[in-house]
């Protein structure tokens, strides 16, 4: 069982007690947990806390945790730091999702700007239904599209069988007159091999580190969406630290939500160049495969698609109050707006 934070009595009594956190992180095996957030807790920590703070940090999926079941621990304090991936929580809690709807942010910048639109909802939310203090933000390398013959956008895949993830990128394939098919992450390179699917919607960095370029042609540098997380506190946890620590650890997780946020943009051009087998890829291996550059008309139908399809779709989901909130926050910047139902 995962505890809030131990004290350690063998420093000098007129000391301050060394405080041992326990902390859920992200995926194991990528590049966002194994060179950032473990260094960040196991190395990092120490230092910026003059040794005060000491962190034992574990990947949720190697915790015995089901990503959707982290919000709730997180309220009862099972777990009193963790790394939140808002597109399992948004199961139960469709809000959540708000952040990262399908078509709503193609590359880095417009990601950037739909998070920091939304953030004072999202603690505002976390706050309020979960007590929880939000700390961080986190994005992973975003989803495209990789298909075994060319295409010319991602307006060009009407008829196409095509491998989603999750509801939202199924219902938005639908709406491209594709036909969704969910297949985990490790069985895509079969299914394209064999025809199961002629296209496939993931990382383009993760997509080559498992052989797509070796049953693709095609991939677009369109981002469909991207897998945001937030770290968070419990709050009693949190409240237990000094105001010192908690003032060092925020000035580290902001330094480390930067540190996150560039390392993924630069996997998602690394993935392009190695699929492209251009001589910049860095960490993948080269590939010869089209990079497919979305057009201004494309532009203008993600933002009919969004308008239309995504956002009604997310609002019924979600409800009328999740729509007034789109309007508040997001309307004004985005042009588009939300109709409760």
């Amino acid at each position: 069982m995962l505890r809030r934070f131990r004290l350690s009595r063998s420093r000098p009594a007129h000391a301050e007690p060394l405080l041992e956190i326990d902390v859920v992180g992200g995926l194991a095996g990528v590049q966002q947990y194994d060179k950032h957030e473990a260094p960040f807790w196991m190395r990092r920590v120490p230092e910026i806390t003059a040794g005060r703070v000491h962190a034992q940090i574990v990947p949720f999926d190697r915790s015995g945790i089901r990503g959707q079941e982290m919000l709730q621990l997180l309220r009862l304090g099972v777990v009193s730091f963790g790394n939140v991936l808002l597109g399992l929580a948004a199961a139960d809690e469709p809000e959540l999702n708000a952040i990262d709807l399908p078509l709503l942010s193609p590359d880095m910048p417009a990601l950037r700007r739909t998070v920091a639109l939304w953030r004072p909802r999202l603690e505002a939310m976390l706050q309020e239904r979960y007590g929880l203090v939000l700390l961080a933000a986190y994005t992973y390398p975003p989803q495209v599209v990789f298909c075994r013959e060319a295409f010319g956008g991602l307006f060009d895949l009407a008829g196409r069988r095509i491998r989603t993830s999750s509801v939202g990128q199924s219902e938005l394939v639908t709406a491209l007159g594709g036909i969704p098919v969910v297949i985990p992450f490790a069985e895509i390179v079969a299914a394209m091999r064999t025809g199961v699917v002629d296209c496939a919607i993931t990382g383009a960095r993760s997509g080559n580190s498992i052989g797509l370029h070796e049953v693709s042609t095609h991939i677009s540098r369109l981002g469909v969406s991207w897998g945001v997380s937030v770290f968070v506190a419990n709050q009693a946890a949190w409240d237990g630290l000094p105001a010192e620590r908690q003032a060092e650890l925020r000035q580290g997780l902001a330094t480390l939500q930067d540190e996150i946020w560039d390392a993924a943009d630069r996997e998602r051009q690394d993935g392009f160049d190695c699929n492209a087998g251009r001589p910049t890829c860095a960490s993948g291996r080269p590939g010869r495969m089209t990079v497919v550059e979305e057009s201004w008309q494309d532009d203008a139908l993600r933002i009919k698609l969004l308008d239309v399809v995504v956002l009604p779709n997310w609002v019924r989901r979600c409800g009328g109050e999740c729509a007034t909130e789109w309007n508040r926050l997001m309307a004004p910047e985005l042009g588009i707006r939300a109709k409760a139902r």
